[in-house]
């Protein structure tokens, strides 16, 4: 089975968001969502809810940002 860094999908108020991808980007959302589906067996996830999960994902496991983020306070 494919191990994905994200788990499934709390179900939370949608938040509107404007933001321009380039098309294969937008293309990739949209194959990690139908994996991530397949993975938990849940419904395919809309593509731009998975962006937020990702983000905090990234910068949770960003060592540069996190150090930079404990020297700053």
């Amino acid at each position: 089975m494919t191990k994905l860094k994200l788990g499934p999908l709390a179900d939370d108020k949608p938040v509107k968001l404007t933001v321009e991808l380039p098309a294969a980007v937008h293309r990739d959302l949209i194959a990690y969502a139908e994996i991530l589906a397949r993975t938990t067996g849940q419904a395919a996830p809309d593509p731009a809810k998975l962006i937020v999960p990702m983000i905090e994902r990234f910068m949770a496991t960003d060592r540069a940002f996190l150090k930079a983020r404990r020297e700053r306070t």
